[in-house]
């Protein structure tokens, strides 16, 4: 069954309906579903099997059976990353939602390369938002990402206060030899928390930004990753400290 997302809450014996045209056009013309026919709606409250009740210009869904799945990581993580030039930055949030992250903070460091034009960068962040979206529907995730522009470092720093760890990705820690900040940081997350995990662009952070964004500075292991491969190794070390391990 296909998947959808509502941001509402769910109820039994109560209709819903699903406006947003890319939704509206996926189930009507690409899924040519019918009344009658069910789908998985991931609604802020939960995860339900509804039947389509009515299809005209919405999609009108009745709540049928609850779903009982956990597929989202026992931590909040967002990942703060320096614009990426090309579809790297897509290609990235793509396959960290898959591997669940909760949020992404795209901002300008002082080494990005792309140039912001913030009037036409909306068009963007629109995009970003599709992206996630249709990765968060691929994955069975049960929340859509979220996607908070920061037009600065300085700005980025701002938004820190909000989180109960901060880890920096500094590629210097693992040049000179350091492999266990990582490890060490993640024993004092607990289940609950939001952590946000900063990276650079190409060319990595400065210096003067590393010192702004706080001390808690981590290493990815011994070899130097490429911006847009650093924050899925990180998501796969927490997928794995948090969700794998004790199971192995």
């Amino acid at each position: 069954m296909q998947r959808y997302f509502l941001d509402e809450m769910s109820a039994f014996n109560q209709t819903y309906q699903i406006s947003s045209k890319d939704d509206v056009h996926h189930i009507k013309n690409v899924m040519r579903q019918q009344i009658g026919d069910k789908m998985i709606i991931n609604f802020t409250n939960d995860t339900m099997i509804c039947e389509i009740t009515d299809i005209q210009s919405e999609i009108t869904v009745k709540p049928i059976e609850h779903i009982d799945i956990q597929t989202e990581m026992p931590i909040s993580v967002t990942i703060a990353s320096g614009l990426l030039k090309n579809d790297k930055y897509e290609w990235m949030i793509q396959k960290a939602t898959e591997l669940g992250a909760s949020a992404f903070i795209p901002f300008v460091s002082e080494r990005t390369i792309v140039k912001v034009d913030e009037k036409k960068f909306q068009k963007k962040l629109e995009r970003f938002s599709k992206i996630v979206k249709e990765a968060a529907e691929q994955s069975y995730r049960q929340i859509v990402p979220t996607i908070d522009f920061a037009q600065s470092g300085k700005v980025l720093a701002q938004k820190l206060e909000a989180f109960d760890h901060v880890l920096i990705a500094y590629e210097e820690t693992a040049k000179s030899g350091e492999m266990k900040s990582f490890t060490e940081a993640l024993q004092n997350v607990k289940q609950g928390d939001k952590v946000c995990v900063i990276f650079g662009p190409e060319g990595g952070l400065s210096e003067a930004e590393v010192a702004q964004f706080g001390s808690n500075v981590i290493g990815l292991g011994p070899r130097i990753l490429r911006a847009e491969t650093a924050p899925l190794y990180a998501l796969s070390s927490m997928s794995f400290h948090f969700e794998l391990n004790e199971t192995l």
